[in-house]
C-alpha cells in the first residue's frame, strides 16, 4: 500500500498509465498519466509561491477543484477551507507547471510522511487507511467506472468517492444529470458503480 498521497498517485499512475482516470464534461477523459500530469502542473504552480503554513483552499466550482486538492497533498500542504485561496492562475493559467516550482517540488517528496496532515488532524497515513477499509466494502478496481453528479464534487461525499476512486484506480465520471444512467449499456463489460453517497458520508470526520 502506498504511505502518502504523492505515493499513490504515482503508483496508480505507473501501473494504470493509459487507463482513463478522470471524465468530466470540460475536459473529456483523462487517463492516470495525464491526470498525474495536470495534477503536478498545479503542484509547480503551488510550489513556486509561498507555501502557506495553515494550508490552502480553491473553491471554483470546477474539476480544478479536485486536481488542486490532490496537488496539495503531494506538495504535502494541509486542505483547510479557512486557508488560503488558490492563484486561479496556477489552475490552467499562466502560473500552471511553473517551471520555478519544479525543483522545489521534488525536493518536497522526502518531507511529504504517511504524518504529514491532510485535513484538519487527519495525516495522510490515516486518510489512506480510511481509503483502504472503504474500499474492501466498495469493492472496486481499475475496471470500475465510479459515476458522480458533477455538483456532487465540491461535497465531502463526493470528494471521499473520488479519493476511492483514486485509490481502488477507477475511472471516475463527473457528469451532468441528463447524461446520467446510459454508461453501463454505452461500456459494456466495464462495471459502473451508480452513486450512492452514503459510503462516504462522514468519512473526513469520522
Amino acid at each position: 500500500m502506498a504511505s502518502t498521497l504523492r505515493h499513490l498517485l504515482i503508483q496508480r499512475t505507473a501501473r494504470l498509465q493509459e487507463l482513463p482516470a478522470l471524465s468530466t464534461p470540460e475536459w473529456g477523459t483523462l487517463n492516470y498519466f495525464q491526470l498525474r500530469n495536470r495534477v503536478e502542473g498545479v503542484a509547480l504552480g503551488l510550489m513556486a509561491e509561498t507555501l502557506p503554513a495553515d494550508g490552502i483552499f480553491a473553491c471554483t466550482s470546477t474539476p480544478w477543484d479536485w486536481v488542486c486538492e490532490v496537488a496539495a497533498a503531494c506538495c504535502g500542504l494541509p486542505w483547510n477551507s479557512e486557508g488560503i485561496s488558490v492563484d486561479p492562475a496556477i489552475l490552467g493559467g499562466s502560473h500552471f507547471n511553473h517551471e520555478n516550482g519544479r525543483q522545489p517540488y521534488h525536493d518536497r517528496e522526502e518531507a511529504v510522511l504517511e504524518s504529514t496532515l491532510f485535513l484538519g488532524n487527519l495525516s495522510q497515513g490515516q486518510w489512506l487507511q480510511r481509503l483502504h477499509r472503504l474500499n474492501g466494502g466498495l469493492g472496486w478496481d481499475h475496471t470500475t467506472i465510479v459515476e458522480l453528479p458533477f455538483a456532487a464534487m465540491g461535497s465531502e461525499a463526493g470528494r471521499g468517492a473520488l479519493w476511492s476512486a483514486l485509490y481502488a484506480g477507477a475511472h471516475a465520471r463527473l457528469v451532468l444529470p441528463q447524461r446520467q444512467s446510459s454508461l453501463s449499456r454505452m461500456l459494456g463489460s466495464r462495471e459502473s458503480a451508480p452513486w450512492d453517497p452514503k459510503p462516504f458520508q462522514n468519512l473526513f470526520s469520522e
